[in-house]
């Protein structure tokens, strides 16, 4: 029997090589930390607290702003000095409880928990109190996916561990340091879903996390360990469902349409923590490397901190970065400030001595098909890009435009260099704007 797969993806160099054999490092938060109100998709988060509260770690500081929302908490004990706007990842300003750090680490006390002996709706609240939400990047908040509108049709849990984004290997060292913390978050997920099957999803190039995996499983597990090809983008959504399943699903759809949830291994480690051990979601694994990078590796870095502070905790850099990314060089966002915060859903700080991409000169189409090939969403790149770049809605919408999942492929492949996946998500935006207007 073959591996598990999608038709189309491709296969760039991954780069892991630097980082992937890092232990985790815990980092010290710096001086000042800045704690956004919107780390989530759903309504921002609300302050609780005003200049010159003094905060305990593990204490919250801004509650959820309704139910598609997440609230958000103190990595360390400080005083607060203010809200103000900063620029995030992706460009956009966003409002930051600014907090100053005492060094102290004061905490407020955990409550802890026996699992086995909570009721579904009590595990939830843990979650959603602890505010988690997916740290694969979307940044959904959990105890919304897990709270189905139909939960008896729920038969597959997938746990996402592909990591199959270049570069990237803070999934890999949660998987291979911390495999029951993983399996563990499984086993409380799947009590939500009695009829459920687990599938901890692992591309084959990471078979010793399988492995690890493995020997946390007991014989009463409703779990497998699922091994995927190794591809890119076999972790997004759409690609792990129909991979393990067979099952499709479209933009117009939720995994649970398909009988399934997905999460990711981090956000499943993070479910463990909150339900066992009573602790609110404050921290994750960054990995900081490319060859810009005097020490690549993974760090465990407090929500809040800057990247600035956490390029150090890795030596800083050893060159000139002519191109620094948050997240991975697919589908990250180039930035040109390092003052940016640590938030629920960041993985990666990329630090490259080349910009290829800006390099490209981008030529006509020659119509060579490439795009479409490896299109996993399985649509026609070249011809969407037209449409968008002329602001074509009717055609765009007709050709599927929105079935994209922007994942970079086709731009990849592209021997003109055209920049297809681009034009696609700025049509697509716009087009989701409009929608959220109406």
């Amino acid at each position: 029997m073959g591996l598990l797969t999608f038709r189309g993806g491709i296969h760039p160099d991954d780069g892991k090589a630097l980082s992937k054999n890092r232990e985790v490092v815990p980092v010290e938060a710096g001086d000042t930390l800045y704690f956004p109100l919107s780390q989530h998709i759903g309504a921002p988060a609300v302050p609780l607290v005003q200049k010159g509260d003094r905060v305990l770690r593990g204490q919250m500081i801004a509650e959820a702003g309704g139910f598609v929302s997440a609230p958000v908490y103190a990595s360390v004990s400080g005083t607060v000095t203010g809200i103000r706007p900063m620029r995030m990842a992706a460009g956009s300003f966003c409002d930051c409880i600014v907090v100053e750090n005492d060094r102290l680490m004061e905490e407020v006390p955990y409550e802890k928990a026996e699992w086995e002996e909570l009721k579904g709706e009590e595990i939830l609240n843990r979650i959603r109190k602890a505010g988690i939400v997916g740290m694969g990047g979307a940044g959904f908040p959990t105890h919304v996916k897990l709270a189905p509108k139909d939960p008896e049709q729920i038969d597959t849990i997938l746990v996402n561990g592909a990591e199959c984004e270049p570069y990237l290997t803070s999934d890999y060292r949660r998987m291979l340091e911390e495999p029951d913390q993983v399996t563990e978050g499984l086993r409380i997920v799947l009590k939500l879903f009695p009829k459920a099957r687990g599938c901890i999803c692992v591309e084959d190039n990471k078979r010793d996390c399988a492995q690890a995996l493995k020997k946390c499983l007991r014989p009463e597990d409703r779990i497998d360990v699922k091994l995927l090809k190794t591809k890119y983008p076999q972790g997004a959504e759409r690609m792990l469902i129909y991979a393990v399943t067979g099952r499709k699903i479209n933009s117009s759809m939720l995994p649970a349409d398909a009988g399934c949830i997905v999460d990711n291994v981090d956000t499943v480690a993070a479910i463990y923590r909150a339900v066992v051990l009573g602790e609110p979601l404050m921290g994750r694994i960054l990995t900081v490397t490319g060859d810009a990078v005097s020490s690549p590796g993974n760090f465990l870095a407090p929500v809040g901190m800057l990247f600035s502070e956490v390029l150090e905790a890795a030596g800083g850099l050893k060159n000139q970065a002519e191109k620094l990314i948050i997240g991975g060089p697919m589908m990250g966002n180039a930035i040109f400030d390092l003052q940016i915060p640590v938030t629920k859903t960041s993985s990666a700080l990329l630090a490259l001595t080349a910009d290829e991409v800006s390099a490209m000169e981008p030529s006509a189409c020659i119509n060579c098909g490439r795009c479409a090939e490896v299109c996993p969403g399985q649509v026609l790149p070249a011809r969407l890009a037209v449409f968008a770049d002329h602001g074509e809605e009717e055609n765009f919408l007709k050709y599927h435009g929105m079935e994209c999942c922007e994942c970079g492929c086709c731009s990849y492949v592209c021997p003109a260099k055209r920049q297809l996946t681009q034009s696609i998500k700025s049509m697509r935006k716009m087009i989701l704007d409009k929608r959220k207007k109406k």
